[in-house]
């Protein structure tokens, strides 16, 4: 390593190519480990990530890699990136073989963006290391698992949506745009716009607005515009941003029309901000509670960190003097604000839009955890004390698993409690917090670079030999059973016979299936939507059709959980029953008797609402 400044208190250690080469290896072995290994070994979790899925591979499977669609239906709920992305895992040979279950291709594109999140966090700190960091490799490895062991990062990473690709993308076109304002020269200052637009081909103009914030208020804290503007060129950034994602939008839109502008720019984008869909409705401070629990449990010195970077918008001249270079930490703040300003803004509010923050809480929990800086911080023994506090509290709550893992009562996961408690699961997770407790207390009196490598440590242990294996338990006892309905109905569906699945909606069946299905709840007017959409309804793939019509049907097959088969209105239809798996049954019905059933319903009062306008309808 080689030092810069004649301060060898303040002097800044820079790694050699060799000892930064390794560090980057290490931490690209952790991240495959962390979110790839067993990426495929379970099966889609109803009921968003099988409709990316179904969308993605159903470009594989038609060359139509324009309009995402799902059981016969455009879905313009997301721009194309991510659907592209799984389309080329599907559309790679022998996949049967390789991914059984079609899962390392939904889920890969989000797991490789965790992956290059981490490494990207990790070089920034390499290249930039701290001044004062004697072990500029320890401290980027940190930063890097602080992002990966973030409770919402572990489990966006291992699902197929495109939530954490968003993050990965938007990550590294902010990481690009500080690196080019710190080193000064300005050179590839287009990098960090071409990858904005892959963030744009992912989630929309959000990855542009949050861009925007964060530039505004680091422009603001650093009270350096010009410099920034200089640096960044954001005129000729955004042109070319936009000369690379527009073309989609406008090809979309020239093809699709009306219907697209409304589902995608109206609805997802402008209705989600300004007004509640889906009953995501939540009290302004939501996003408190997140940014607390993301973190964990490491958020006394999330806290830490960003109190500091407030400070620093009314601080004195030395923070805003301080140079280009050591203002990563000013810049993550920013980043974090922009998240937290924009979606407690808007009207609906989900945990997983906290998600493109949290490699900027990363960076704040490393940056604060190295030991110049909590020795210049008046409270470092208090961040420290709290966060074992906090992991000791975890720790206590999955051994005292007996007393709160049977009050869990879902009845798709009937046998769930008693399977959890036999795998001994929870008191291994137990076990190794209690051991992240005892390092990481040992490691405060031990005032050397990386400490916080010493509290992850057992983190990662907890999640190869926890974690994973419960995700496992849980799709064994939660997504089997669809499994197992879907070969049942792959083996037995008669050629031209319609397949539906009423009460309990798992778009995961159609995954499986690859069949279109008529999707109904269970209230009365399900049971006669089903019956007129069985002679009615046109779809990709579907065409309804009266059953006295030449070509029709006389049955059909449906998939039916066993509490909305006990319900009046379904009972007396004499079903034919093919086949069963956990609680769902499959039958075969007679369309004559659902006909006549429905036709009762209808005279009693009962109204048909399926021809209703939905903008998530799948």
């Amino acid at each position: 390593m080689t030092a810069d400044s004649s301060d060898p208190i303040a002097s800044v250690v820079r790694p050699t190519v060799r000892q930064r080469r390794r560090g980057m290896l290490l931490i690209l072995v952790l991240a495959v480990v962390i979110f790839c290994w067993q990426l495929g070994n379970t099966g889609l979790v109803d009921e968003t990530p099988p409709l990316f899925a179904a969308s993605g591979r159903a470009m594989a499977e038609t060359g139509d890699w324009l309009t995402p669609r799902v059981n016969g239906l455009p879905r313009y709920d997301k721009p194309p990136l991510v659907y592209w992305l799984m389309g080329l895992g599907y559309a790679l040979p022998a996949g049967t073989v390789w991914d059984p279950l079609g899962t390392w291709a939904a889920r890969l594109p989000s797991a490789l963006a965790s992956v290059l999140t981490m490494l990207a966090l990790g070089d920034t700190l390499l290249r930039f290391p701290l001044r004062g960091d004697s072990h500029p490799c320890r401290t980027a490895i940190a930063a890097a698992l602080a992002f990966a062991l973030s409770p919402l990062v572990l489990i966006w990473s291992r699902t197929a949506v495109s939530d954490s690709l968003l993050t990965g993308t938007l990550a590294l076109s902010l990481l690009c745009q500080w690196r080019c304002y710190a080193s000064g020269s300005g050179r590839r200052w287009w990098l960090a716009w071409i990858v904005l637009a892959f963030a744009v081909l992912t989630k929309g103009p959000v990855a542009v607005v949050l861009t925007g914030i964060t530039l505004v208020l680091f422009a603001v804290i650093r009270r350096d515009l010009a410099g920034l503007w200089r640096s960044l060129r954001p005129v000729q950034g955004l042109l070319i941003t936009a000369l690379i994602s527009l073309p989609w939008y406008a090809a979309e839109l020239l093809v699709e029309g009306q219907p697209f502008w409304d589902s995608f720019f109206g609805y997802h984008n402008l209705q989600r901000l300004t007004s509640v869909v889906n009953d995501h409705l939540q009290p302004w401070w939501f996003f408190g509670p997140v940014l607390v629990v993301a973190s964990f449990p490491f958020t006394p010195l999330l806290l830490l960190g960003l109190g500091r970077v407030i400070t620093d918008f009314a601080g004195d001249a030395s923070s805003r003097l301080m140079p280009s270079g050591e203002s990563l930490g000013q810049f993550a703040g920013c980043w974090l604000l922009a998240v937290f300003l924009l979606f407690t803004a808007a009207a609906t509010k989900l945990p997983s839009y906290w998600l493109p923050a949290t490699p900027a809480a990363a960076l704040l929990i490393a940056l604060t955890a190295h030991p110049p800086s909590l020795q210049r911080c008046k409270w470092p023994l208090i961040a420290w004390c709290s966060t074992a506090l906090c992991t000791a509290i975890l720790a206590a709550g999955l051994l005292a698993s007996p007393l709160w893992i049977p009050l869990i009562q879902d009845p798709e996961m009937p046998t769930l409690p008693a399977e959890l408690m036999a795998s001994g699961l929870v008191i291994r997770a137990a076990a190794c917090f209690i051991l992240a407790v005892v390092l990481g207390t040992w490691s405060f009196w031990r005032p050397v670079s990386g400490r916080l490598l010493i509290w992850q440590g057992p983190m990662v242990l907890f999640q190869i030999i926890a974690l994973v294996p419960m995700i496992q338990l849980g799709d064994r006892v939660r997504q089997l059973p669809v499994r197992q309905l879907a070969k049942q109905v792959v083996e037995r569906r008669r050629p031209g016979e319609p397949l539906a699945m009423i009460g309990v909606l798992k778009p995961s069946l159609h995954f499986y299936t690859n069949q279109v299905v008529v999707y109904e709840g269970q209230s009365r007017a399900a049971l006669a939507n089903l019956a007129d959409r069985l002679s009615h309804e046109q779809r990709q793939g579907f065409k309804g059709l009266p059953r006295t019509e030449v070509g029709a049907s006389p049955s059909v097959l449906v998939v039916i959980n066993r509490g909305t088969a006990a319900r009046q209105h379904w009972q007396g239809l004499n079903p034919q029953k093919l086949g069963s798996a956990g609680i769902y049954e499959l039958w075969r019905l007679d369309r004559s008797r659902l006909d006549q059933r429905a036709s009762d319903l209808l005279d009693d009062g009962v109204s048909l609402t399926w021809k209703k306008p939905r903008p998530e309808r799948y």
